[in-house]
């Protein structure tokens, strides 16, 4: 667990323990279901970040809401074990640009830099782009399903 200023970050051990309905709203108005299907993922049990080497976080505000959230899995599109996906990243429209996306992708990062090698993230949108590549992803599509990679530094 950590904090910085009035937000909280902190592993997520059941994600029906939280209210997510706001963040799924404000994810479909923009356009995205990704935040539903985690919540659906979780809910059936295809998804539910608890293998060796996953994690859901969750960045809480000084009342306790959930404002952000991002998954690590093993990635599903390789065979190579040495290959976590960053899954499920959303920010709420009201903390973005302040430092909050780039918070909780660090510490994804650093949770993934115990498991793996290489981080890919799948994204389709030029907002989405720039702020992989603003926190230290390359573009490309070296690896399945995949937009953009890090290579990781252990």
């Amino acid at each position: 667990m950590s904090e910085i200023g009035n937000y909280e970050l902190k592993p997520i051990a059941s994600l029906l323990d939280f209210d997510l309905h706001s963040l799924i709203e404000q994810s479909k108005e923009d356009g995205f279901r990704f935040v539903e299907r985690l919540v659906n993922d979780y809910k059936n049990g295809s998804n539910t970040f608890n293998r060796e080497g996953e994690v859901l976080i969750g960045v809480f505000n000084e009342e306790g809401i959930l404002v952000a959230i991002g998954g690590l899995n093993i990635d599903p599109f390789s065979k190579d074990n040495n290959i976590g996906r960053l899954r499920r990243f959303y920010v709420s429209k009201e903390v973005r640009r302040n430092g909050i996306g780039s918070l909780l992708v660090n510490r994804i990062i650093e949770e993934a830099k115990r498991y793996y090698e290489i981080v890919v993230i799948h994204t389709d949108t030029e907002q989405g782009d720039r702020f992989y590549r603003a926190v230290g992803f390359s573009k490309g599509d070296l690896y399945p399903g995949s937009s953009h990679y890090l290579v990781l530094n252990k």
